[in-house]
């Protein structure tokens, strides 16, 4: 990843050690770098420093990682942007609020630099793929453009975080197949980023909530597809 340094990553962390241990690794991997101890300045050092991806804690004075990560994903500055949580939190309860306020990847302290340095490699490779496919969908008065991250339903604007966006994106691109809920993990979350499989349920729900129930059907037994039908 050294012949990447355009990529930005912002670390949140209370911990000055794992600060300081993040911050060496992944300028050491060509990344260009901002650190913060505290949820609110994290904020805002991202609307400026515009970062690609943020390494968030949970459990921090001031501002906790879920609520950080919240006004994050409405910043329209960073709408692109990757999250994950680092934490020593593992409960499962604590994992699906991280996905279901908009995290990518969930991953438990003590860090491992080697294995997190892969995620993050396999996170912007995946993405790299997604950009080289064709960008724009347009069905009906649902227009979707990957290139500025946005969706419109007639003339109305939807704002969807990424994770959101990329799995109507993904359905859209494929309309009137079926998924299951394995196949839609496998292509929107990746095999190296473990989530439950009613992360994709809490997903399709709020899409569904913000583009209209007409789009994304319910197989029943077998998963979802955008139906044209």
């Amino acid at each position: 990843m050294g012949n990447k340094p355009n990529y930005k990553v912002l670390v949140v962390d209370d911990e000055p050690d794992i600060l300081e241990l993040l911050q060496y690794n992944l300028k050491k991997e060509g990344f260009d770098v901002k650190i913060s101890s505290d949820g609110r300045k994290g904020v805002e050092i991202a609307k400026t420093f515009m970062p690609d991806l943020i390494l968030l804690d949970i459990m921090m004075p001031h501002q906790d990682g879920v609520e950080t990560c919240r006004q994050l994903r409405e910043m329209p500055e960073i709408h692109g942007a990757f999250i994950i949580f680092l934490t020593a939190r593992s409960e499962e309860y604590s994992e699906i609020a991280a996905f279901d306020i908009g995290a990518d990847d969930y991953i438990t302290k003590p860090i491992k630099p080697r294995a997190l340095m892969s995620r993050i490699n396999a996170l912007f490779r995946r993405d790299s793929k997604k950009k080289d496919d064709s960008n724009h969908v347009k069905i009906g008065d649902l227009t979707i453009d990957r290139t500025s991250y946005t969706v419109k339903v007639g003339e109305k604007q939807v704002t969807l975080p990424k994770k959101e966006f990329e799995l109507l994106y993904f359905l859209a691109q494929n309309p009137n197949k079926v998924f299951s809920r394995d196949d839609l993990l496998q292509n929107i979350w990746g095999s190296d980023v473990y989530v439950l499989a009613r992360t994709v349920d809490v997903h399709i729900r709020k899409v569904r909530e913000k583009i209209g129930e007409g789009y994304i059907t319910t197989v029943k037994g077998v998963g979802y597809k955008f139906d044209l039908t």
